[in-house]
């Protein structure tokens, strides 16, 4: 089979949970389906789905993965806010319909800075307690990060000398949300604030899996969206999978709530189960 690439878009709590029970859900109809999945030869994973990159390549299994969405406690914190707030600080790269994507980044980054949230420490044991291993695994995953002060989308591999913890919390480091993660001196932010998903970074490989959690087209803040993105990509092909309409509804107003967990995992799941003959038939694999 050609080089295969699985990329896993952010989508906040709601976002992991998603992911997680829709693999989960696609193992449940075929194992060799979700093997086919989880031994993917590049993994690229933003915010969310750095988070979920991270876990499902950490040598801990589906299940056990799943089930920790399924806990009533959990080591998350709930933001206290919304996504009204959240918009308002996108807001604040919109305003100028003249200004580039990287004077926009740059505001929303200003933005991010001058917010009060909790501390990067507090942040970073949250991440920690996320993820199974804080090693980076001895395969090709790729995390994007946005350089808070010059808008650089930069991508955290291993061998950058960057902990796989400190590019996992900057890549879930939400605008106004979450604190700025600090790396070498620089501050960086989420890594979906321009593409949630970062797809073109899959380009090198012949076929590619999207994993959104959000409804077809997956549209972004800073205008565009995925499912564009993912037309552009004309040298692989492409499988996105968006969330269907019950996982939205799962999702609820406010998918950084880690209230959502537990249902934005079900209907993952369920979904997965339905989705996993059509991934079957993309990749080739005989269920």
């Amino acid at each position: 089979m050609e080089d295969l690439a699985l990329v896993l878009a952010g989508g906040g709590v709601a976002g992991i949970a998603w992911e997680l029970g829709f693999l989960l859900g696609v193992q449940d109809e075929s194992e060799h389906v979700a093997r086919a999945l989880l031994d993917s030869t590049h993994l690229v994973g933003t915010s969310a789905g750095a988070t979920v990159a991270a876990q499902i390549s950490s040598g801990v299994g589906l299940s056990d993965l799943f089930h920790t969405q399924l806990a009533a406690e959990t080591t998350e914190i709930d933001p206290g806010v919304d996504l009204e707030q959240l918009m308002a600080v996108f807001a604040e790269g919109l305003g100028d319909e003249d200004a580039s994507p990287g004077e926009r980044l740059r505001r929303i980054g200003a933005a991010a800075l001058r917010a009060t949230t909790v501390s990067e420490e507090t942040r970073r044991a949250v991440i920690e307690s996320r993820l199974p291993s804080h090693e980076w695994p001895e395969r090709a995953l790729s995390i994007t990060a946005i350089d808070a002060s010059t808008g650089e989308l930069v991508v955290f591999q291993q061998g950058h000398g960057v902990s796989l913890v400190d590019a996992v919390a900057a890549s879930c480091a939400v605008p106004g949300i979450w604190p700025p993660v600090t790396i070498d001196g620089r501050k960086f932010m989420d890594g979906g604030v321009e593409s949630a998903a970062n797809a073109f970074l899959a380009g090198v490989c012949g076929r590619v899996v999207v994993l959104v959690p959000a409804p077809e087209p997956g549209p972004y803040l800073l205008g565009g969206s995925l499912l564009t993105e993912i037309t552009s990509m004309t040298g692989s092909d492409v499988l996105p999978v968006f969330a269907d309409a019950a996982a939205v509804g799962a999702f609820g107003t406010n998918p950084l709530a880690p209230s959502t967990r537990a249902p934005a995992a079900l209907a993952g799941r369920d979904q997965g189960r339905r989705a996993a003959a059509q991934l079957g038939e993309f990749l080739g694999v005989v269920p």
